[in-house]
């Protein structure tokens, strides 16, 4: 009996023993589940903050225009070409925020011959920032169709006369239409034709980082031979399950494959973004030709999505999300009502005119007149346009982007409140 009796004492002992191994395993297991979790916690705070520290610091880096080399010249489409472009001075390469752009100054050979001034044009970033180069892709611009108006002088010397080896003045990226890619809400980023080119630079930048946001990417082309990216961003959509792709065809060759080359035919519209992200409380980031802009931005406003949250690009000088009307009287063509007779001197050209209320800026209106005024982004994020006002007074149609000297104006987004006297 005392036998037994030991070795009933010897099991209950055993299995309190396992008992409280077990426990301590189990414990042991829970703290580096939590070890593991507060480390991979850690992690992200750090890229984060690294993230947030990069997005601060990214101003430009250098003053007036810097020398960069043409290292590569890629056919992405028809008419649509990406240059890629590295310092002449081998020096480092400040980065940017994804949706910015970059400033060029072109002395065209016909101008050196009338000793003309320089001709300034914009074109946005279209990759993820890296160490060792810049990129931008641009559309040649052909003469529109029916109308007597010339091509697009910039984009046609880029595609004709720019090629490797060459150098070219360049301005530090600049620009308001950008996203911190540290943020983690998702994203609904809509590109039309080439303005696919920022967008683009954000969702590279955003898929690079190891938050887990959701990339909502929107395209609107033609057909299939103006699908600028279409490789890589099919190969975007295979690799990542947070990259949400839909690619709209307006007019679809026989060709092109449905599924396969695009998701729908027609243009991007609400109905399409409605159906796919499903919910109005993100981001929009977009940049498309103006009837693309006119018609989506009011559109996301009816649904709901709020006006903070809608960030636009246009083509040209619209900005749709900003743009408010001058407080000046408009010519109303209905009734014939007469406006307030407004002049502009332009002193440089001797040239006094009558306002045309129906003018949208100072530059076009400038253009008009045959008076040539320095421009690139259109849009009051570059300064070129930067015009001396010696006597009046004008106000913005849109926020300008950049710092403007006392006593000037930038003349793409601006409209006369009195008679002007410009430097011009």
């Amino acid at each position: 009996m005392q036998i037994l009796g030991c070795i009933l004492i010897s099991l209950v002992g055993l299995r309190l023993v396992l008992s409280l191994w077990d426990s301590i395993r189990t414990q042991q297991h829970s703290a580096n589940q939590r070890r593991k979790s507060l480390e991979l916690l850690d992690e992200r705070i750090a890229s984060i903050r690294a993230l947030r520290k990069q997005t601060e610091t990214q101003q430009p880096h250098w003053n007036g225009y810097r020398k960069f080399r043409v290292d590569r010249k890629v056919l992405e489409a028809d008419n649509i070409c990406s240059f890629y472009l590295v310092p002449h001075d081998g020096k480092p390469l400040p980065s940017y925020r994804p949706g910015q752009f970059l400033t060029f100054r072109f002395q065209l050979p016909d101008q050196k011959m009338q000793k003309s001034k320089p001709v300034v044009r914009c074109y946005s970033l279209s990759d993820a920032p890296r160490p060792d180069y810049y990129r931008v892709t641009v559309k040649r611009v052909p003469s529109p169709p029916g109308v007597d108006a010339p091509e697009g002088r910039i984009s046609n010397y880029f595609h004709d006369h720019v090629i490797e080896g060459d150098i070219l003045d360049v301005q530090a990226p600049r620009g308001d239409f950008s996203l911190d890619p540290a943020e983690e809400s998702p994203v609904v980023l809509v590109g039309g034709g080439v303005g696919v080119t920022p967008v683009l630079s954000m969702a590279n930048t955003i898929l690079e980082t190891d938050i887990q946001r959701d990339v909502w990417f929107f395209l609107g082309v033609r057909c299939g031979r103006e699908h600028p990216m279409r490789e890589h961003l099919q190969q975007l959509d295979e690799r990542y399950d947070r990259f949400h792709l839909m690619v709209c065809y307006s007019c679809p060759e026989e060709c092109d494959e449905s599924e396969k080359d695009f998701q729908r035919e027609g243009h991007v519209n609400l109905a399409v973004i409605r159906e796919t992200v499903k919910v109005c409380n993100f981001d929009f980031y977009i940049c498309g030709p103006p009837p693309m802009m006119e018609s989506l931005v009011p559109d996301l406003k009816d649904w709901g999505v709020p006006e903070e949250k809608i960030h636009t690009e246009a083509f040209g000088p619209a900005t749709v999300n900003r743009a408010k009307k001058p407080s000046t009287p408009q010519k109303n063509q209905t009734d014939g009502e007469n406006q307030p007779e407004i002049t502009i001197q332009f002193s440089r050209s001797e040239t006094c005119v009558t306002w045309d209320h129906n003018q949208q800026s100072l530059l076009d209106f400038a253009l008009d007149q045959g008076i040539e005024i320095d421009s690139g982004c259109r849009a009051g994020s570059c300064g070129s346009c930067e015009v001396a006002v010696k006597q009046g007074e004008v106000e913005y149609t849109v926020e300008p982007s950049v710092e403007v000297e006392k006593g000037s104006c930038l003349a793409c987004i601006s409209c006369p409140k009195t008679n002007l006297v410009i430097e011009a």
